[in-house]
């Protein structure tokens, strides 16, 4: 699934991101992956949905990028 940064605190490792449909997910600090060091807002991600007491959470996050053609 993919999603876009809505914010995100570095110190705390925590935030909030928007799916295409609106949906919005947690970010924890067991969502990020540890080569992942800053989350800006707007930044497109690709994670996998999780669920944890009723809160829908992100997991396995990674930045979405693009290969040179």
């Amino acid at each position: 699934m993919q999603g876009t940064i809505k914010e995100f605190d570095g110190e705390a490792g925590t935030g909030t991101l928007l799916t295409d449909d609106r949906d919005e997910f947690a970010i924890d600090g067991h969502s990020i992956d540890a080569v992942i060091r800053v989350l800006r807002p707007g930044q497109r991600v690709v994670f996998e949905p999780a669920e944890a007491d009723g809160r829908k959470i992100a997991r396995d996050l990674r930045l979405v990028t693009f290969e040179p053609s």
